[in-house]
């Protein structure tokens, strides 16, 4: 009797964990949608650059899951933080964007990098982006 007690509570335990995580997701999906495809834009296009430059290296090649993994752990603390402390509804935004953005930078380089882009019109892009240091010649 006390061993199907404890499944039970084991069971009712994990089954809400997985419902707070789902819901949580669910609720967050195009943030971490948002995140998943700045990565894998990025490390597409680095490994396209990669292989023009060096060959395919599966060891660079799998820093792009564990970048994902560690990027949908980090998003979830926060939006926990946000969901569980009112007034926290900045935190995930504020963390979040500033390393999105330097992704999304490193994604342009990396095409250009790859050929899909031309050094030219990477440097407009870089030079609309950041304006205040005057357009490169």
């Amino acid at each position: 009797m006390t061993t199907k007690i404890i499944i039970v509570g084991i069971t009712a335990f994990c089954t809400y964990l997985c419902t707070y995580f789902l819901n949580l997701s669910m609720e967050n999906m195009e943030q971490y949608l948002a995140v998943c495809s700045v990565l894998w834009l990025d490390g597409i296009f680095g490994i396209w650059a990669g292989i023009k430059r060096e060959g395919f290296k599966t060891y660079k090649a799998l820093r792009i899951t564990r970048n994902t993994f560690v990027w949908i752990a980090i998003l979830t603390v926060l939006l926990m933080v946000e969901k569980g402390f009112s007034g926290t509804g900045w935190l995930s935004e504020v963390v979040v964007v500033p390393f999105m953005i330097l992704q999304l930078i490193s994604a342009l380089k990396n095409a250009s990098m790859a050929g899909l882009i031309k050094t030219a019109e990477l440097n407009k892009i870089l030079d609309a982006i950041d304006n205040h240091k005057g357009l490169r010649k």
